[in-house]
């Protein structure tokens, strides 16, 4: 479980919150936020799981991605079958703490491992 290797400052000591709400907009002292499935505040990184329902929601989930990005947040998409391979699950959330060239030995892996790519934004 992704959680597992999140919790408690595990990947690199970045401290990763659960099922945490983001603010998008305010109107007449009403707030209005989406509940990032995982969130690193020193990262500004959203990590996002996306089951069957994904399917049905995708503009929607394009639209609130769009928003986020607009909050200047990174946002990683995963199939939930991704996580099987975790290793290379972590090993795309990590290269967010680096240069966006390291990036490139990401799709380099996912060649050679056999998961298909995800998004990064």
């Amino acid at each position: 479980m992704l959680w597992q290797k999140l919790r408690n400052k595990k990947l690199y000591r970045y401290k990763f919150l659960r099922q945490h709400p983001i603010i998008h907009s305010r109107f007449i002292n009403k707030l209005y936020f989406f509940i990032a499935d995982f969130y690193c505040a020193e990262k500004e990184l959203v990590i996002e799981l996306d089951g069957k329902i994904y399917e049905n929601q995708k503009e929607y989930d394009e639209q609130r991605d769009l928003i986020l990005k607009e909050k200047n947040l990174t946002i990683i998409r995963f199939k939930n079958e991704e996580l099987e391979k975790m290793e290379t699950v972590l090993l795309k959330i990590k290269t967010q703490f680096y240069s966006p060239l390291s990036t490139l030995s990401i799709h380099i892996i996912e060649k050679r491992s056999g998961v298909s790519s995800n998004k990064i934004y």
